[in-house]
């Protein structure tokens, strides 16, 4: 127990209880000593350190995803030779320090965690290699949405949304391994969608989508060119993935957010967008 780095923790009267948890002391035996734990404190120490912020979930993802990424890339010799197929159901755990383990499964019931997909090790000597880690990276990508969103549990509207475009941001293990780049939204001149962050607002403060939305379509690379000959209404400049755009509800065009001093925050307030020209005209008496 010593050497699994678990702390313990001596509890007083004047310690807050927990109710979910029946105050009893847990035994935890070591080699050469034994302690008593209050399992209300170990489990206020669990609640305490359980990412909660969107920031903190986020993070958590981050640090999972880095760590699978790793055993499918640079440690993917090792992580081969790990998945024995002779050996019971063996899973892919991605750990908040950037570890990464192949073990059995939890044995809790139900576990702490959502679990990672079961025997991984049972279909890699009848698939091609590439083939198999690709389908190891396609489960790995749902536990860690899994875990990201059962982390999230207590996350309103607005955070899961916010959570979610930014787990989005970053490329999936799927695409890491199979080296597939995504190619980001592109807004089009004809289109009533808005980028990123020019969402609309209704009155009781929820964001909501624009009434008449045509969506633009995603895709990989073979949809790379699609909307490349987008220009900005102020500027002039083509369409750049990596900038904020927003469009213009009256006249449909579209602008950087740097020509007409838009930033993706300042656009999540804006109940309906007029671009300066639109807003000169309709001044007029």
């Amino acid at each position: 127990i010593l050497n699994s780095g678990v702390i313990s923790v001596l509890t007083t009267s004047h310690a807050p209880a927990i109710p979910t948890i029946p105050s009893r002391p847990c035994i935890l035996a070591a080699p050469s000593r034994t302690f008593f734990l209050d399992l209300n404190c170990l489990s206020f120490m669990e609640m305490a350190s359980t990412p909660r912020t969107v920031e903190e979930i986020f993070k958590d993802y981050s640090a999972r995803r880095t760590a699978i990424v790793r055993a499918l890339s640079q440690d993917v010799d090792e992580f081969y030779g790990l998945c024995d197929p002779d050996k019971e159901n063996l899973c892919l755990y991605g750990h908040p320090n950037e570890t990464w383990e192949v073990t059995l499964p939890a044995e809790e019931v139900p576990p702490e965690l959502p679990e990672p997909a079961l025997g991984i090790n049972f279909a890699r000597d009848g698939m091609n290699r590439r083939d198999w880690l690709s389908l190891v990276a396609v489960h790995s990508d749902s536990w860690l949405l899994s875990v990201a969103f059962y982390l999230g549990a207590r996350l309103n509207r607005n955070e899961r949304k916010r959570l979610f475009s930014m787990i989005n941001d970053l490329p999936t293990v799927f695409e890491v391994v199979t080296e597939r780049k995504p190619v980001k939204d592109k807004p089009t001149a004809d289109s009533g969608s808005k980028s990123r962050g020019s969402t609309k607002r209704s009155s009781d403060g929820q964001v909501k989508g624009n009434p008449n939305p045509k969506f633009v379509d995603e895709g990989y690379e073979e949809d790379e060119d699609e909307h490349s000959e987008t220009l900005c209404g102020s500027c002039g400049g083509n369409y750049n993935a990596d900038e904020f755009w927003i469009g213009c509800d009256i006249c449909e065009r579209w602008f950087h957010g740097k020509c007409v001093k838009i930033t993706p925050a300042k656009a999540e307030s804006i109940k309906q967008y007029k671009c300066p020209s639109c807003s000169l005209r309709r001044g007029r008496p």
